[in-house]
């Protein structure tokens, strides 16, 4: 069973996090706890989140506007990079003629716009 963390438990294992930092996240939606009657239940992804959060805020001195963005973007890369998996797995599995016309193109395209 996956274990999950009370505010409070995040909140002493997370240096630089206090619970009005953690509430902001949370209303920001960069993490998305579960919802429980005893309060919010963290994840060991969400944790990992704020971990993450916390490190570039130190690292990087950046806002946690500018934080909540930077976020959005690594999600949005692991998204490309998880359908850019299922799209070489998909090919993987034509016939090599379908594989070979397909990296054609591709080769093509990348040619023109000089990538």
């Amino acid at each position: 069973m996956a274990r999950h963390y009370s505010e409070t438990e995040v909140v002493a294992i997370l240096e630089g996090l206090d619970p009005a930092r953690l509430r902001f996240f949370v209303k920001s939606h960069v993490v998305t706890p579960l919802v429980t009657p005893h309060g919010h239940a963290f994840t060991e992804t969400d944790v990992a989140r704020l971990q993450l959060l916390c490190d570039l805020s130190e690292f990087y001195d950046l806002p946690e506007d500018a934080l909540c963005m930077v976020m959005s973007l690594i999600d949005q890369l692991n998204t490309a990079r998880g359908d850019m998996r299922a799209l070489i797995q998909a090919l993987a599995s034509e016939p090599a003629e379908v594989r070979g016309r397909i990296m054609a193109h591709v080769h093509g395209i990348r040619t023109i716009r000089g990538d």
